[in-house]
């Protein structure tokens, strides 16, 4: 896989990823399941410098996680989809270094298998966790270290 495109539901937003995702992963903590109206979001990391707006300009949102984290959501400006993440704040490097998209802006979603699952102590009673996955309860201690690492436990 040496080149992805997606963008957001109305066509505003168009981006390329150069780069092969690091890792895909879930995350089912509420506020996931919240934004997203569904039993978790579901995203891939890349380099920032794989990751490419080939049309438009994407909108910051900040929100603060009950973790106290500072999480941005970059979404479009006419449709409000939501296309990346990370955290801001100083000694946040997920928006210097790694970029967090949302799978389901992908043009082509049939290669995702997420083999990462965060805050599962939130998942839905009726969703099964993968065997062939790492599962946490919470997010791992150095979740950078873990995206750095390609999604393997150091």
């Amino acid at each position: 896989m040496t080149h992805l495109s997606g963008g957001c539901q109305c066509g505003e937003i168009r981006y390329a990823v150069t780069g092969e995702p690091r890792l895909v992963y879930t995350c089912h903590c509420s506020d996931c399941q919240r934004v997203t109206g569904s039993a978790f979001s579901l995203g891939f990391v890349v380099g920032i410098d794989e990751f490419e707006l080939a049309r438009g300009g994407l909108k910051p949102l900040a929100r603060t996680a009950s973790s106290g984290r500072v999480r941005k959501r970059w979404v479009c400006p006419v449709c409000c989809t939501w296309v990346c993440s990370g955290d801001a704040g100083p000694g946040s490097p997920s928006e210097e270094e790694i970029r967090t998209v949302r799978a389901g802006t992908l043009d082509d979603t049939s290669w995702l298998h997420p083999t990462l699952h965060i805050w599962t102590r939130s998942a839905q009673s009726w969703f099964t966790l993968p065997e062939d996955g790492h599962c946490f309860e919470t997010q791992p201690e150095d979740i950078y270290g873990f995206y750095a690492a390609g999604g393997r436990l150091r």
